[in-house]
């Protein structure tokens, strides 16, 4: 009997401890409250939109660090992958890189199934498919090929296996980009895929669009915060800005299933691309360029003068994009690539007669800046940074310490029964 009860403290305190880990594991915050704080969908028309188009037969691929299958939000979701790094997983669910939450934050806010009816992360195109495609981007991180070649055949490899759209949530950091690039982006086009880019971020260092957000036909997306304002640190700048949305005040889910907050334009590049799926599925026989025409035609303005470096034709309008009369037009990205192909790539040019290999250039995930707080605001969610280097360290000291104190109160109850007996 005496067995009996000592085993029973240490089974408590083994749950007691379990549990600890489960809250970081699924969320700090109960998942009402993360689709509760998702004002893009109601401030920008997303649940409207949904009595048109929901994305369904529409698929997209994300090219990023991988996804996370296996939490709440992408199950159902996901119907291929690849990894073109030669460290991931053969479906693409294995996330990669030092940014490995990346790619999983990026599929939710565009496909994501929440988590139980009226919770978790729902994206904007919640009937949508996805395709996930790791990449190790960066330098040192073991992968078979380089950050150039791997964005060429995860283009390519989209393609083939049916995306209709490409989330891209990456930047080169230069303006320009390998001949490699001109033929996978026009092999996209020509099959009549629509891609979308973020523009990256001021306070992460990007002042200026980068490559794949500067290649003709792409439709590159930039910030704006909660008051519908450009967002200076969460957005940057460059006459390829297609439209803009929201970027700042994102909740999203990372590998594991926690929820964390976080602002940049790797954000809102999949809340457009769920646009792009919105409109494709409402108008399949509609080509890439007139889904691109129907965004930026309907885009708000808000008072800014069209086609502008900071927010382009305006801020997107999803139940405009979706019931909108927008005529017709003879818009190719295709041909608008090739143009670009024909003035820029000089045939007569001679190959480089030095002997050296061209370096190739590093690409990062668009990296989030810093997320501003007043000195009295206290987070409703975390940040990736504070749940790896604060949350779970502190997790781990209060479950021994709530394991130890049940321990001692076993032990002291142990010794007053002897001592009674």
């Amino acid at each position: 009997m005496k067995r009996a009860r000592v085993r029973g403290i240490r089974v408590a305190a083994v749950a007691v401890l379990s549990l600890a880990f489960v809250t970081v594991g699924s969320s700090a915050a109960h998942a009402d409250l993360v689709r509760d704080y998702q004002y893009w969908l109601s401030d920008y028309g997303f649940t409207t939109a949904w009595n048109t188009s929901r994305g369904d037969g529409v698929t997209v691929a994300v090219i990023d660090t991988g996804v996370d299958g296996t939490v709440a939000e992408m199950q159902g979701a996901i119907v291929g992958g690849t990894d073109v790094s030669g460290i991931g997983s053969p479906n693409g669910q294995t996330p990669v890189g030092t940014d490995d939450s990346h790619g999983t934050m990026v599929a939710g806010l565009l496909a994501g199934r929440g988590s139980g009816p009226g919770n978790g992360v729902i994206g904007v195109a919640p009937d949508a498919d996805l395709l996930t495609i790791s990449v190790a981007f960066g330098a040192n991180t073991g992968a078979t090929s380089d950050n150039d070649t791997q964005i060429a055949e995860a283009v390519r490899w989209a393609v083939d296996n049916g995306a209709d759209v490409i989330n891209m949530s990456l930047t080169r950091n230069t303006a320009d980009w390998p001949e490699s690039w001109d033929d996978a982006f026009m092999y996209a086009f020509e099959n009549d895929v629509v891609i979308v880019a973020a523009a990256g971020n001021r306070g992460a260092g990007t002042t200026a669009v980068g490559a794949p957000a500067t290649i003709p036909g792409v439709l590159t997306v930039a910030g704006v915060n909660r008051d519908k304002v450009a967002s200076f640190d969460a957005s940057s700048q460059g006459i390829t800005i297609g439209v803009a949305a929201p970027s700042e005040d994102l909740v999203g889910v990372i590998p594991g299933g926690s929820y964390v907050k976080w602002n940049g334009t790797s954000g809102a590049a999949p809340l457009v691309s769920g646009l792009v799926a919105l409109v494709r599925a409402a108008y399949p026989d509609l080509d890439a360029g007139n889904v691109i025409n129907r965004i930026t035609a309907t885009a708000d303005l808000n008072g800014h003068e069209a086609g502008g470096p900071i927010y382009g034709y305006g801020l997107i309008n999803p139940p405009g994009a979706l019931t909108a009369d927008v005529p017709l037009v003879d818009k190719d990205p295709a041909a608008e690539l090739a143009e670009w192909i024909r003035v820029h790539r000089r045939a007569d040019v001679p190959p480089d007669q030095s002997g050296e290999t061209p370096v190739p250039q590093e690409i990062v995930p668009i990296k989030d800046p810093p997320l501003p707080r007043a000195a009295n605001e206290a987070s409703l969610f975390p940040t990736t940074w504070t749940l790896t280097y604060i949350t779970l360290p502190l997790v781990v000291v209060t479950g021994f310490g709530t394991l130890a104190a049940l321990l001692g109160i076993g032990a002291t109850r142990q010794l007053k029964r002897a001592a009674r007996e």
